[in-house]
């Protein structure tokens, strides 16, 4: 039998601070320790929950069953190359911290994703992306558990089926378990920053060399600029996905909002703000009992303290019906509902 708490309050294990309870939690450091936990929840019929840094949840009940907290640590490299680097970590590394540890290698590729929330193990699960970077681009491999065969399988990109805040992890929620991810990053090479904040604070710098810390240090300083820390403010990050349109559709929007900010795609779509569109819908800085809209991001839901996860999804229903009615567009909310 292994230690488990029972009975857990989840506070402590969601940035969005939401009180819940699971009724078995188990923090995992280990590929042996999470077989032996799957097994004993197998053994006494327990649903299984799975987290990483709870930074992209919103807890909404009770959670039956077990939960298990992916604690696992260790980053290496596998091998190096004339132009790239190759390294892995385990699932419950913290993000920011491995983005960090590769800035001190020298390596290219994870600046622009810097001070992102969560854990390496959940990042492949979202495909996250920040300023014109996403996860895909610097992706490898990764190792995950299949619950269903119960073996270890090996993912490459092709088989992560990755898309626009997507993947076949979140498409089939909890079959796989993600145990450790490999990135491959480049020693010599460009950066990105043609996103508009991000150009200007890299011009005010007046640097002519390409500088992958440089742009780390920008990208933190415009987040926390405008991102409450959940340290203070319970959040989950940005809440709602930015809308995918066609050029038409974009046409017809620009007819009425000619400044509505939009991004091409690759397949020939555009994204289109979410933040803009809910601050123009007038929802920034709204405050409803203990939740809230962030009064310098939009994009960004918070607790204000004593909410429940009905709360949460009770605003960004609304948010989401005005941006409707206002502009014709959906709004997809991020975050994976538990309970």
């Amino acid at each position: 039998m292994l230690a488990v708490q029972q009975q857990a309050d989840l506070c402590a294990y969601n940035s969005l601070g939401i009180t819940e309870r699971a009724e078995y939690l188990l923090e995992i450091g280990s590929d042996r320790e999470l077989i032996g936990a799957l097994t004993e929840a197998r053994q006494h019929g327990w649903p299984v929950t799975v987290l990483g840094g709870g930074s992209n949840v919103v807890i909404t009940g009770y959670l039956a069953g077990l939960v298990v907290v992916m604690r696992s640590r260790g980053r290496r490299v596998l091998r190096r190359d004339t132009d790239a680097v190759l390294i892995e970590g385990e699932a419950g590394e913290n993000w920011h911290d491995l983005v960090n540890w590769t800035l001190d290698l020298g390596l290219y590729g994870l600046e622009n994703l810097s001070l992102i929330p969560g854990t390496l193990g959940a990042a492949p699960v979202q495909n996250i992306g920040a300023y014109g970077v996403e996860l895909q681009d610097t992706f490898h491999s990764l190792d995950a558990l299949d619950r269903v065969t119960g073996k270890i399988r090996q993912f490459d990109r092709a088989a992560c089926q990755f898309a626009y805040r997507e993947s076949v992890f979140k498409q089939m929620p909890g079959r796989y378990v993600i145990l450790r991810v490999r990135l491959k990053l480049r020693r010599h090479g460009q950066i990105r920053v043609d996103y508009a904040p991000l150009d200007s604070a890299w011009q005010a710098t007046c640097l002519q060399r390409p500088d992958p810390r440089v742009v780390a240090r920008l990208v933190c300083q415009i987040r926390q600029s405008k991102l409450p820390d959940p340290a203070v403010l319970g959040n989950a990050g940005s809440f709602f996905k930015n809308p995918l349109v066609t050029s038409e559709q974009l046409g017809i929007l620009q007819a009425s909002y000619p400044g509505i900010p939009h991004y091409p795609q690759p397949d020939g779509r555009y994204k289109v703000a979410a933040g803009w569109l809910i601050d123009q819908s007038g929802w920034k800085g709204v405050r409803d009992g203990s939740v809230g809209v962030h009064a310098l991001q939009a994009l960004v839901l918070v607790n204000h303290g004593g909410a429940r996860g009905e709360d949460i999804l009770s605003l960004a229903r609304r948010i989401s019906e005005d941006v409707h009615n206002r502009f014709g567009l959906e709004l997809e909310m991020e975050p994976q509902r538990l309970g």
